[in-house]
């Protein structure tokens, strides 16, 4: 159970900072697109699982579901063959933004900026986000090798103190 919960507890701590900075509209069509979202990405789920990545989590209750939330402080191996494996037999049921989309110029100076914050904020192995990669990589940081980054004070002081920045970074301005 706790392998479940460590990468969707990783994904809830963007999430927090995310939902923070969202200028996202509410009212009925928006509750009926949540819960499409959240249906496909909960057979999107399923269907890793049953192909074979059993530590894979469930959607949080918004559905929203990326490779990001997923892989940070998890287990997974998205370059493992049952990994790959999984994907292919399930790309159809890929909820929306699973696996990210083309960084926009725009997005690439936030992240930028976003990264250089966490590293002025506590941080300073912080490193800048790769072309293709997350936003927050943490086994790329350093300081954070064999820690959870859930716990990590220092962490989670900076994301809180840049979460202004996270919106941008990431499209959702």
């Amino acid at each position: 159970m706790r392998r479940t919960l460590r990468p969707l507890a990783a994904f809830a701590m963007l999430a927090v900072i995310v939902a923070g900075c969202s200028n996202a509209p509410t009212g009925t069509g928006s509750n009926v697109s949540n819960k499409n979202t959240h249906e496909k990405a909960v057979k999107f789920a399923e269907c890793m699982r049953a192909n074979g990545v059993s530590a894979f989590p469930d959607p949080d209750a918004s559905g929203s579901l990326t490779v990001d939330g997923v892989l940070n402080g998890s287990s997974l191996n998205p370059n493992s063959a049952v990994w790959k494996t999984a994907i292919g037999a399930c790309k159809d049921l890929e909820p929306p933004g699973f696996t990210g989309g083309k960084v926009t110029d725009e997005q690439r100076v936030a992240r930028l900026k976003f990264a250089q914050c966490i590293r002025d904020n506590g941080v300073p192995d912080f490193p800048d986000p790769t072309k293709d990669g997350p936003l927050i990589d943490t086994r790329r940081i350093p300081s954070l090798a064999g820690k959870d980054p859930r716990s990590d004070p220092g962490l989670q002081g900076a994301m809180q103190k840049c979460r202004n920045l996270s919106a941008g970074a990431l499209g959702h301005e």
